[in-house]
């Protein structure tokens, strides 16, 4: 899988414009509009902070484990607003970094290896943008994807009692996801060759799952699916507001892109990093159905 070197190039590098951004706990994954794309980026967020938690049957007092936790959104909302106790996980120092200075309960940890001697069982888990980095490339080209998340759903079935919920978002590949013979940096700009190129260096060490089918089938015979929803077009809004916090003006902002000019000017693979900020391959992704983003709710049976 993406390591916490990759994992930090992707996150870490970020922080602190990101928080100044899209603020001290912002989410950096989907939002959840259903449609309605009056509401703001905010309201989004919180809608789908509040299905993550409905969905698990949250309540107070309830025990959660908030795994690739980012800067700490779904930790924020379910402490605050359902009276739960979280553990959040990330590889990211930075993010661990910026949730413990707010307050909750994060670790730098992998979660895939979580056992319960480590913190006990949990009432319900989430994992949100997680899964994305678990299989690398090498292991998809050795035929080991398919196991990585067998494996990572035993985890889940050691850590839930039986009835326990999971909630995962994802990105996934599509219909128009090309060879991996064929992803190419030097491809034509805006091509699915190219797009994709972006992507592996935006997430270095990640390959996707090929469709929600390849997920909820990895699940079996240990989770049943509750629920299944696409959030692309979400996603493609999501971005597009992000687009615009990432560009308003901030003058701490600012002066930290400054700072990084000598990176830009001395570091190829930086130079591919502000390339992404740039073009939203993720996005473009989503336009083009190279990739699809799914919410999968499972129950332990």
């Amino acid at each position: 899988m993406a390591n916490q070197q990759d994992l930090d190039f992707t996150y870490t590098i970020i922080d602190k414009i990101f928080r100044l951004s899209i603020g001290e706990s912002g989410d950096y994954s989907g939002a959840k509009y259903d449609g309605d794309f009056t509401m703001s980026l905010e309201d989004a967020q919180r809608k789908k902070h509040k299905f993550i938690a409905d969905s698990l049957n949250i309540k107070d007092g309830s025990k959660v484990l908030d795994m690739a936790c980012g800067w700490g959104p779904l930790s924020k909302y379910v402490t605050q607003e359902r009276g739960a106790t979280s553990i959040g996980l990330t590889l990211s120092v930075g993010q661990a970094k910026a949730c413990q200075k707010n307050g909750l309960n994060v670790l730098v940890k992998d979660c895939r290896y979580i056992q319960p001697e480590d913190f006990g069982t949990f009432d319900a888990i989430a994992c949100v943008g997680g899964l994305e980095h678990f299989c690398s490339i090498e292991e998809w080209k050795a035929g080991n994807q398919e196991k990585v998340y067998r494996d990572f759903f035993k985890t889940l079935y050691n850590l839930l009692p039986m009835g326990g919920r999971f909630y995962m978002q994802t990105m996934t590949f599509s219909k128009h996801m090309v060879g991996l013979e064929d992803i190419d940096i030097n491809a034509k700009k805006g091509s699915a060759a190219y797009l994709c190129a972006l992507m592996v260096k935006e997430f270095p060490g990640s390959w996707l799952p090929y469709g929600p089918e390849m997920v909820i089938r990895n699940a079996e015979p240990h989770f049943k699916l509750i629920s299944k929803s696409s959030g692309r077009l979400d996603y493609i809004e999501t971005i597009g507001q992000w687009r615009k916090k990432f560009r308003k003006f901030n003058l701490k902002k600012y002066w930290l892109y400054l700072s990084l000019l000598p990176q830009y000017l001395t570091n190829k693979k930086f130079r591919h990093q502000i390339a992404i900020f740039r073009v939203s391959p993720n996005r473009a992704c989503f336009e083009q159905e190279i990739m699809d983003h799914y919410r999968l709710v499972f129950e332990k049976i």
